[in-house]
């Protein structure tokens, strides 16, 4: 596993975003692990977010892309974090983009924030997670409203290998196979579980042996690889 994926595991851990117990998610399932991107709250949280995002987007997609989407509202700071961090990393200027959730009708009107997206920009969606694929179903028309535009791809923080909307594959493939545009994330939960499991993390085992059978019974019901 490479460096920056260890490195962001704990960094999920350390930050409060990723939890391991007994969470309802909004879908009804009753899940041993639960991320929430809305912690990352601090300038050094977000400039430590930004690089992983964009050493995984670089990792993925390279550097031909000129516009990174994110949709509203936690892809806002998402897009804005990363657009910076790709410049200081790769010295590749992309342009941030994200939507309003309502048109906005005077000043900068339209319903998006940030550059506009042209005709033969090529676009890279970002998100926080990916459970069920249902976020895209609003965000790709959005994006191919703007004209003639190609999406190379989305990237997530987090893969929690699930059955998507259809039920027999993950959100990602289900992604993949309807748009026809890669779907990527900097880790896997598969990664996470290998690199925590019985191995101390902020002074203490975050994945022990309950923690990781209540994992495996999840993916039998859920999961999909």
């Amino acid at each position: 596993m490479e460096s920056y994926k260890q490195e962001f595991i704990e960094f999920m851990v350390e930050s409060n975003v990723l939890k391991f117990g007994e969470f309802t998610l909004k879908s009804g399932r009753k899940s041993p692990f639960f991320m929430n991107a809305g912690a990352y709250v601090t300038g050094s949280q977000l400039m430590r977010l930004g690089e992983y995002y964009a050493k995984a987007i670089h990792e993925h997609y390279g550097d031909d892309f000129d516009v990174l989407f994110g949709p509203a509202y936690k892809g806002i700071p998402l897009s804005v974090a990363t657009t910076i961090a790709y410049s200081k990393l790769y010295g590749k200027e992309i342009r941030y983009c994200s939507n309003r959730k309502e048109v906005k009708d005077h000043g900068d009107t339209g319903i998006l924030l940030g550059s506009k997206i042209n005709d033969g920009d090529k676009v890279v969606i970002i998100e926080d997670v990916t459970t069920s694929g249902k976020s895209i179903e609003e965000t790709y028309p959005i994006v191919k409203a703007q004209g003639d535009v190609e999406i190379i791809g989305l990237m997530v923080s987090l893969n929690r290998m699930e059955k998507g909307l259809g039920g027999s594959m993950s959100a990602l493939d289900e992604i993949r196979e309807k748009y026809g545009f890669e779907a990527n994330a900097i880790v896997t939960m598969e990664e996470v579980v290998e690199h925590l499991y019985n191995r101390e993390c902020q002074g203490k085992i975050v994945i022990n042996d309950e923690i990781k059978t209540a994992i495996d019974a999840y993916y039998e019901q859920y999961g999909c690889r």
